[in-house]
């Protein structure tokens, strides 16, 4: 497997191509310029299967709409979100001068944790709340990856001042479930670079104590 990202939208929020051997692809967080999503399909020649968000703030669904009818999508999201994408207000597109976003509701709701497949991919679904109630991480542990969107990121974690967020919930989220992860497991965050598990234990300044 590889994966690809691209940073999306007038915040650069990463949209994550996720490719198999057999050219399957997962979309993770289609967050707005929804041409530049085409044109890395047909660039790379590959099948999308699905759209995954990670969470439904207004700088990560941007695009779905136009994703998903384009290429008869379904779309997964936490069960807590539900409500989200139609809601300015709760997506936090209101609080922000880019207009309101909103996106159709999602097809598939995510109930908790545990194994996915889709296609001909198998991951782990993590609850990492705090950022948004109903933030996911996806855990892909053969390649070593985490998806983490707005949890954490290069030597910093995710804002908690907007609806639904909780600083305190999503210390406990990272600490208990994505720095448990196996230290060489690379996380692909909602913004900006890479970084690994063993990076942040080590150097986030917002982890200190753990």
């Amino acid at each position: 497997m590889k994966y690809i990202r691209i940073p999306l939208g007038a915040v650069q929020t990463n949209c994550y191509f996720l490719i198999n051997d057999e050219k399957e692809c997962l979309i993770v967080d289609p967050g707005g310029e929804a041409q530049k999503v085409f044109q890395t399909i047909e660039k790379h020649k590959v099948k999308p299967l699905a759209i995954l968000l990670t969470h439904a703030h207004f700088d990560h669904i941007g695009a779905v709409d136009e994703v998903r009818e384009r290429y008869n999508l379904p779309v997964h999201l936490h069960r807590l979100e539900k409500e989200w994408p139609t809601n300015p207000e709760l997506n936090g597109s209101r609080f922000f001068p880019l207009g309101e976003i909103t996106a159709k509701p999602a097809t598939d709701l995510i109930q908790g944790e545990g194994e996915q497949t889709i296609g001909g991919f198998t991951f782990q679904i993590l609850e990492t709340p705090g950022h948004t109630p109903g933030s996911v991480s996806f855990y892909f542990a053969e390649e070593r990856w985490v998806v983490s969107g707005d949890a954490l990121f290069a030597r910093s974690i995710g804002r908690t001042d907007l609806p639904g967020g909780n600083e305190p919930q999503l210390l406990k989220s990272i600490h208990d479930k994505l720095l448990t992860l196996p230290e060489d497991t690379f996380v692909l965050s909602g913004h900006g670079e890479e970084t690994t598990v063993e990076e942040e234990m080590d150097g986030n300044p917002f982890l200190n104590g753990f």
